[in-house]
């Protein structure tokens, strides 16, 4: 079994590396950390804890290529980490220094997931300044959650599963919602015609943050997608929009735990794929990936049970 402690940092290509910045600081609410040539480097900054050096990585690029970092729990298990992920099947490639210290981490190894995700898995990353400021007191205290698209929902849980770095919360129809500590899903599969990066959504302090964001947003013009609204299965607040080359960003607030006394006895609950599967509240999407399609439908259908 490979224990995980939480995701660590997406990186994503852009073709307008001074546009992506300025959202990410100005909108989202991210702090600069620096700027390497073509890469920058970004972070929340109300971190609770863990002070990561970053979780947000635009460098100039194809915005196809995308990468999630995930940190290791213990960082002496690296090596049988990486045995158990080629054991499923998956070639490893161990980062070379140049990598581990571009993403300061002290290790990582890179591996594609059945649906061609880039995978890294990194150990003793390096810490950050937790007194960094943004533009924008947007309230972010980390990573909350990754969304991805995958041809096979069922095959890429099944890999998860199988390596044993998360295990399976609930399912929205196909959809699989996957867990790696406490919080009730860490990383989400959306079954798509494409794959890749679907969302990137980012934890708030309070409720006030994410209801203050959205009528930001709405002010600065930024598109909404979703909510503001609340997960049936999480129970967790969101508010989802519209980003530079096509990403989707969201906040979210109050996740569910699923504490380790309840881990060996909890079982995954199914949920039918339709809207009150998404947000309990009324709130209706604007992404295919959460049925997008019902929109079309009279109320009455909607939320037919």
């Amino acid at each position: 079994m490979i224990k995980l402690h939480d995701l660590h940092y997406v990186r994503i290509g852009t073709r307008d590396l001074a546009g992506a910045i300025e959202f990410a600081t100005r909108i989202i609410g991210l702090a600069l950390v620096r700027r390497e040539g073509g890469v920058a480097y970004l972070r929340s900054v109300a971190t609770q804890g863990d002070a990561p050096d970053h979780t947000l990585v635009y460098f100039d690029g194809d915005p196809s290529d995308q990468t999630i970092g995930l940190q290791l729990a213990d960082p002496a298990d690296f090596n049988a980490a990486a045995a158990a992920i080629e054991a499923t099947g998956q070639r490893i490639r161990i980062g070379t220094e140049r990598e581990a210290s571009g993403r300061r981490v002290r290790q990582l190894m890179a591996f594609r997931a059945a649906s061609g995700h880039r995978i890294e898995i990194v150990a003793r990353p390096h810490q950050g300044d937790a007194r960094r400021q943004s533009m924008r007191d947007a309230g972010l205290t980390r990573l909350s959650h990754i969304g991805l698209r995958t041809s096979n929902a069922s095959r890429d849980a099944a890999f998860w599963m199988r390596s044993g770095m998360l295990r399976v919360s609930d399912r929205i129809g196909d959809v699989a919602l996957l867990r790696m500590g406490t919080r009730h899903h860490s990383l989400a599969l959306y079954p798509s015609g494409r794959t890749g990066l679907q969302h990137v959504s980012f934890a708030v302090k309070t409720l006030d943050d994410l209801m203050r964001s959205w009528y930001f947003l709405r002010e600065q013009g930024v598109k909404i997608l979703f909510g503001p609204g609340r997960d049936p299965t999480s129970s967790a607040i969101f508010l989802y929009f519209a980003g530079p080359d096509k990403m989707i960003y969201a906040y979210s607030y109050g996740m569910r735990e699923i504490q380790p006394a309840l881990d060996a006895s909890y079982r995954p609950r199914q949920f039918p794929f339709a809207p009150q599967s998404f947000c309990l509240w009324g709130a209706l999407p604007e992404m295919a990936e959460f049925g997008a399609s019902v929109q079309g439908l009279p109320l009455t259908q909607r939320f037919a049970t």
